[in-house]
């Protein structure tokens, strides 16, 4: 599945802006399969809380770049750190053509996939608008839980449902296995933003393949 097809419609600009964040990813030597996967389900995630968060479709391409540049700072500073050093990669690149803001945005996104949650105390975050942040904090939400969802890099969980009520918001995971606890006990610990941004407790319910029959 190439990335085009994760979103439907994408303007002329964003397909070539698409192209210098593929192209960037690569010079990484990024992890492809899960990179993949892990946007796909932060797409999916994105689409079912869509009447929760609001957001709009240059969000979503947003959201689409941060996912596949998420990990470009494994190759080049090891795994311990390369949320932040994805930070500075994407807003330094001269590959990428986004505008500093722009930049700011995936950025800002693609740091918060782990560790720290957004803090002012953060000068890239700072630099943000009020109604600017809350974007961040609701996109870098959704990738933290979908980065935890492939925690083995494994693609155990395959695919995501995601419905809500005014108290909770439930996560239908459909599972090759149904041994794939590592990957929901991240997407829990990872959960914390999205409890925050979205004030609501998140539940995980397996389906495994033999049992699925489709999504109601």
């Amino acid at each position: 599945m190439k990335y085009t097809r994760l979103i439907k419609k994408l303007d002329d600009q964003e397909k070539k802006d698409l192209n210098f964040v593929l192209k960037l990813a690569k010079t990484c030597n990024f992890d492809n399969r899960h990179t993949k996967h892990v946007t796909k389900l932060a797409l999916k995630i994105f689409d079912g809380l869509q009447e929760i968060h609001k957001l709009n479709s240059q969000d979503k391409f947003k959201l689409l770049c941060a996912g596949i540049l998420h990990d470009i700072g494994v190759h080049t500073e090891g795994p311990k750190d390369h949320h932040k050093t994805a930070l500075k990669i994407i807003l330094e690149s001269p590959i990428l053509q986004f505008d500093d803001k722009t930049r700011l945005f995936i950025g800002s996104i693609a740091r918060y996939h782990r560790g720290a949650l957004p803090d002012l105390k953060h000068d890239h975050f700072k630099a943000l608008s009020p109604k600017e942040r809350d974007v961040v904090s609701a996109l870098s939400a959704i990738l933290r839980v979908s980065d935890g969802l492939d925690y083995s890099h494994k693609n155990r969980i395959r695919d995501v449902r995601v419905g809500y009520t005014k108290e909770t918001i439930k996560f239908d995971c459909l599972a090759k296995k149904p041994h794939v606890r590592k990957e929901v006990s991240a997407a829990k610990k990872k959960g914390d933003l999205l409890r925050k941004t979205f004030k609501r407790d998140l539940k995980f319910k397996i389906l495994t393949v033999v049992e699925f029959t489709g999504w109601d």
